[in-house]
C-alpha cells in the first residue's frame, strides 16, 4: 500500500491547559494520537504548530512585525516541545524552522524534509513561513503544497464547521462538506484567504475536525467521516 502524506495543523492551545503554557497532559495526548498513526508505517506525517498558548501578538505596544517575529519563536518553543515528547513515546521525528535558530533546530530545507518524511520520521515545521503577517495556517498549506500532502487536518476543539459558533447560536449548522468558494463566500473561519488559496492551487483538500476525542486523528485518516471536508 502506498503511503499517505499528511500534514496536521495544531493550534498553540492544544499544548496548553488552564494552569500552564505547555502541558505535559497535552503533549502526552498528542503523542499519543501522532504515534497511533504513523505506527502501522502507512502514514508519513508532518506537523505545524500554532504559537496562540505563548504569543498570539496582540500587544500594541509592540510592533506588527516584531510581534510577528516574535509569534515565530514561541512556534519553535512549541515545536521543541512536541518533538521532546514525541521522541519520549518512541516516535521518530525532526524539526526544521522557517528561520535559521541556529543550536536549536534545522533551517527548513524542503529535500531534507521529504527525505526525513520517506525514512518514516514525524516532521515538524516551525517558525511559521519565515515572514511577517502571515499566519501559521498559511504556513500549513505552504508546507502541505511544498511536501505534495495528500491532506490537510486542521484541529480543532469543536466538530466540524458550522454556520455560526455552536457554543453561542443553538441554531448554528454543521457543515459536512464544503467547495473552497463556499467557505469564502459564507465567511466561515476555517483557515485565512492565503491558506485556501493555496490548498486550491495545490489540490489539497482540508479537513477540519475535533482533535480532543480519542481516536478521531486515525479515523479521519482512514477516510472516515469525521468533521467538516473542504475541498474544490
Amino acid at each position: 500500500m502506498n503511503s499517505k502524506r499528511v500534514l496536521l495543523k495544531l493550534s498553540g492551545e492544544s499544548l496548553s491547559d488552564n494552569s500552564s503554557s505547555i502541558s505535559e497532559k497535552s503533549l502526552l495526548k498528542i503523542a499519543r494520537e501522532v504515534k497511533s498513526v504513523v505506527d502501522n508505517g502507512n502514514v508519513r506525517l508532518a506537523v505545524v504548530v500554532g504559537a496562540g498558548n505563548i504569543w498570539r501578538g496582540d500587544g500594541k505596544f509592540i510592533e506588527r512585525v516584531t510581534a510577528d517575529k516574535m509569534g515565530m519563536l514561541a512556534t519553535v518553543m512549541n515545536s521543541l516541545a512536541l518533538n521532546d515528547s514525541l521522541t519520549k513515546a518512541g516516535v521518530k521525528s525532526t524539526v526544521f524552522s522557517a528561520s535559521g535558530v541556529s543550536g536549536f533546530v534545522e533551517k527548513f530545507n524542503r529535500e531534507k524534509a521529504v527525505r526525513s518524511l520517506e525514512k518514516g520520521y514525524v516532521v515538524i515545521f516551525a517558525g511559521g513561513t519565515g515572514n511577517p503577517f502571515f499566519t501559521t495556517d498559511t504556513a500549513s498549506a505552504l508546507r502541505a503544497a511544498e511536501i505534495k500532502a495528500d491532506i490537510l487536518l486542521k484541529a480543532t476543539q469543536v466538530d466540524g464547521v458550522y454556520s455560526a459558533d455552536p457554543k453561542k447560536d443553538k441554531n448554528a449548522v454543521k457543515y459536512g462538506a464544503l467547495t473552497f468558494q463556499e467557505a469564502l463566500d459564507k465567511r466561515l473561519a476555517v483557515m485565512d484567504a492565503e491558506a485556501f488559496s493555496l490548498c486550491m492551487q495545490a489540490g489539497i483538500s482540508i479537513t477540519v475536525f475535533d482533535f480532543y476525542k480519542d481516536g478521531n486523528l486515525q479515523k479521519v485518516i482512514n477516510g472516515e467521516k469525521i468533521g467538516t471536508r473542504v475541498e474544490g
